[in-house]
């Protein structure tokens, strides 16, 4: 079996599209999502299978044969998995480059200027917890 938590971008984007859509059958999935993007229906099959297998999509059976795909992981904890797959593999466990190139990137809103701050704030505050516990 693959890999839990390993998912390409294009797996990301489907899986972010069932999570809008809140499930899809194989055919849905590939005239809603599949068409716009080129992707013929054994393709999205092909993806939404291994998803499953993955333990990332859940299926069920539907009326008349036909499979419903939802999706098992939320599209932000894949997201999460693998921002922590690039800091630990590929920058060595630090996560102060990432940090770095957020703070010289020009394109953040104030959305996300926020909720960075609100985050650093919570990092403090457990490691505060930490040392007090010591």
């Amino acid at each position: 079996m693959a890999e839990r938590g390993s998912i390409g971008d294009r797996e990301l984007e489907l899986v972010r599209w069932l999570e809008w859509a809140g499930g899809a059958s194989v055919g849905e999935a590939a005239e809603a999502w599949g068409a716009p993007r080129g992707l013929a229906r054994s393709t999205v099959l092909t993806m939404m299978e291994r998803l499953r297998r993955k333990r990332l999509l859940r299926r069920r059976a539907a009326a008349e044969g036909v499979f419903r795909y939802s999706v098992a992981v939320p599209a932000s904890e894949l997201v999460r998995r693998a921002v922590a797959r690039f800091v630990d593999e590929t920058l060595g466990g630090s996560a102060t480059p990432f940090v770095s190139y957020l703070a010289e990137r020009e394109n953040l809103d104030a959305r996300e200027l926020a909720e960075l701050e609100r985050l650093l704030t919570r990092l403090r505050e457990r490691r505060a917890e930490e040392e007090e516990e010591r």
